[in-house]
């Protein structure tokens, strides 16, 4: 597929990503695992929100970004006296990734080809962030501030660059599950397959 030039650098940017036959070893290897966490079909349907009417992904992210962000704020301005509640943040952040990770995978399992790859992209950046977030946790309690704090920085950018391609998932390529009730957001070309992961 031939990409305009006179599009945004972003939209040129992620054209190529869902384009990109590489990420296909590593959409290959994500599969197993959202197929794992996702089966039996009852633990799909409440990773994928069906209490809720809509997915639960989305909003428990909020929790895990929120505390990283607060952590680092204290950081850059709060002085040696907030390092206590820094560090609690941080470890805040990184219990609430898990249950946002496995809500993640769940989505992940009813995506087409070219979101399925950046789906992946957006995964492993969120592993490696997630990673980050707890080395600095770890550094913090050695009683290496700084490096818990360059290392918390870190995080935070590639969490913000994975985000970026989550949103894109969820605003431009509609890869999210939601109620019946709700089918007629959908926009009418949406992939079959799409309407096939609605909840039940």
């Amino acid at each position: 597929m031939t990409i305009a030039h006179d599009r945004p650098l972003a939209v040129r940017l992620i054209r190529r990503l869902e384009e990109d036959e590489r990420l296909e070893r590593l959409a290959s290897a994500l599969g197993p695992l959202a197929d794992l966490v996702s089966s039996p079909p009852s633990r799909r349907s409440m990773l994928l929100g069906a209490p809720t009417g809509h997915a639960a992904h989305p909003f428990l992210t909020d929790l895990p970004l929120g505390a990283w962000t607060s952590a680092s704020i204290l950081d850059l301005v709060g002085g040696r006296q907030a390092r206590p509640a820094a560090r609690t943040l941080i470890g805040v952040g990184v219990l609430a990734a898990v249950p946002a990770s496995v809500t993640g995978l769940a989505e992940w399992t009813h995506t087409d080809p070219a979101s399925g790859r950046v789906g992946a992209l957006h995964a492993a950046g969120n592993t490696v962030a997630l990673a980050l977030f707890g080395a600095s946790w770890l550094a913090r309690g050695h009683g290496h501030h700084r490096r818990g704090v360059v290392l918390a920085l870190a995080g935070g950018g590639l969490a913000a660059a994975a985000g970026f391609l989550g949103g894109h998932l969820a605003a431009a390529r509609n890869v999210t599950s939601r109620d019946e009730e709700f089918a007629s957001s959908l926009p009418a070309d949406a992939d079959q397959e799409l309407r096939g992961s609605m909840l039940t």
